[in-house]
Parts: structure tokens; C-alpha cells; sequence
């Protein structure tokens, strides 16, 4: 989705700027040319906002949108750019919003006149025929959808992403919003965190070791739904450097789990 207007005009290193020296296009995005020297104003930050509002119903945490409205914030802040302010390249060309689909998954893409300033990779959304509450109790949990990712990507080392998703699925499955000390959400937290610190792959902790037999290990367990898997999905992607999901894992387990359980109904 296109954001065009005819007007003209992250954390730690942007707030390191001069005062009156504005964070440029160049500064959080790896764009050239003209658009690189711009700075990024708050104009051009709400264009974004509203393009990722209108293609994926939200400003996505950590995406382009946020990272350009904390630089455009910074920008006012020390006098760089005016609040109704656009950068020449965005006013001119504008910035858009596109998503690919792809079987079993979604690419988006975020531009900022005509530059990729963000792409990421997600399962494929489900799409709802009966509310949550209507699922069987034959559906597929979440805990179940958790062992599944222990037997696909079972040898790979827990890194950051997976914590995260795992911590995510572990409150969407027992409605609780806080870690369970010793769950599987903490025993993943603990596995990212020494696996930093090891290096051989052979001696990290595997996903495998943590949810295998993640139905018995939680509390509470429930069938998987569309809300669960977009938790879970946005916790992953936040947490990777490519913004991608791992095939197969955490996020995909529980992704396939809720569009099964829609299809079924």
C-alpha cells in the first residue's frame, strides 16, 4: 500500500547526535544516494505508520515505522526538522508497503521512495471461520504444535528468537503473563542465554531439550488459534537480525497448528 505526499520539504547512536545534527536515512537503513543524506521527519514517519496500519493492521515493533519515529523524534527534538516536516525523497515519492504471498509464507516489504527499508518473512496467516471459542477439544494445543518444533528443528540451539517464542506460546497456553519459574519458557530464557557463551554447537542446549514433552511440562494447555500464532510469530521475528521466522519452528509449529485447527471447523 502506497503513502504518497505532495508536500516537500535507534536507540543508543541516535541519541549520541549534536544537537541541531539531524539522523539521516543513511544513519538506521542501509539506503544510498539522494535519500541517504535526508533526514528522516516526522511527516515521513506517519506515512509509514499509516501504510503498515493499512497493509498488516499495525505498526510493527521495531519496524521501519517505529525506528523512523524515534529518528524523527530526535530530529524535532534538537531542532533538525520541523513537526510538519516531509524529507524531499518521501514527499515526493512517497513510501509504500507490499506482501508477497508465497506457499506457507508471507514476505513483506517496506519502502521509502522506491528503497527497501525493511523486508521479513512470516508463516502464512490463518484466516478465522469460527472464534477461538469454537475450536474442538480435538484441536491441535499449542503444547502439541511446541513438540512438533522439538522433532523438526529439534537439533538446533536455542538462540534469543526462540526463547522468545517459546515464552510467548507458554502465556498464550496458560493465560498466564508471567514467566512460570522453571517452565519451559524460563528453561528456554536460561538455554539462549549460556548458549552465548558456548561454542561449540555439539554443547548447546538444542530445542529438542527444552520442549520435548512440552504438553507435560505445561500447566495448562489449549488448541492453537490465529491470536496465538501472531503472538507467537511476532515474538520470533522480533528478536531475529533477518526479521524472518525458522522454518519449521517455534513460530511455524504453532502457526500450522491454528490454520489446521480453522480448517477443520
Amino acid at each position: 500500500m502506497s503513502q504518497r505526499q505532495p508536500s516537500r520539504s535507534e536507540g543508543g547512536d541516535q541519541k549520541q547526535k549534536l544537537q541541531g545534527e539531524a539522523i539521516k536515512y543513511g544513519d538506521v537503513f542501509n539506503v544510498t544516494g539522494d535519500l541517504a543524506d535526508q533526514p528522516i521527519a516526522p511527516k515521513d514517519a506517519a506515512l509509514m505508520q499509516s501504510a503498515e496500519n493499512l497493509v498488516l493492521g499495525q505498526t510493527q515493533k521495531g519496524g521501519p515505522a517505529a525506528v523512523m519515529q524515534s529518528a524523527a523524534t530526535i530530529n524535532e527534538r534538537a531542532g533538525a526538522v520541523g513537526r510538519d516536516q516531509y524529507s524531499s525523497s518521501p514527499g515526493d515519492e512517497g513510501v509504500s508497503v507490499t506482501e508477497t504471498d508465497l506457499p506457507g509464507r508471507r514476505v513483506i516489504t517496506e519502502y521509502v521512495a522506491g528503497h527497501i527499508v525493511g523486508q521479513y518473512v512470516t508463516p502464512t496467516p490463518v484466516t478465522m471461520r469460527k472464534p477461538a471459542g469454537a475450536l474442538e477439544g480435538s484441536a491441535v494445543t499449542i503444547g502439541e504444535a511446541l513438540e512438533a518444533a522439538a522433532l523438526s528443528v529439534g537439533g538446533k540451539p536455542v538462540d534469543q528468537s526462540d526463547a522468545a517464542a517459546i515464552q510467548a506460546a507458554e502465556i498464550r497456553a496458560t493465560g498466564h503473563n508471567l514467566t512460570i519459574p522453571g517452565g519451559i519458557a524460563a528453561t528456554a530464557q536460561a538455554a539462549a542465554d549460556a548458549n552465548t557463551r558456548v561454542m561449540p554447537d555439539d554443547l548447546k542446549t538444542k530445542i529438542a531439550d527444552v520442549l520435548s514433552d512440552a504438553t507435560a511440562k505445561l500447566p495448562a494447555d489449549k488448541g492453537a488459534t490465529k491470536e496465538d500464532a501472531e503472538r507467537v510469530v511476532g515474538a520470533e521475528i522480533r528478536n531475529k537480525p533477518d526479521l524472518a521466522t525458522t522454518p519449521g519452528g517455534v513460530a511455524a509449529s504453532v502457526t500450522a497448528a491454528a490454520r489446521f485447527n480453522q480448517e477443520r471447523q
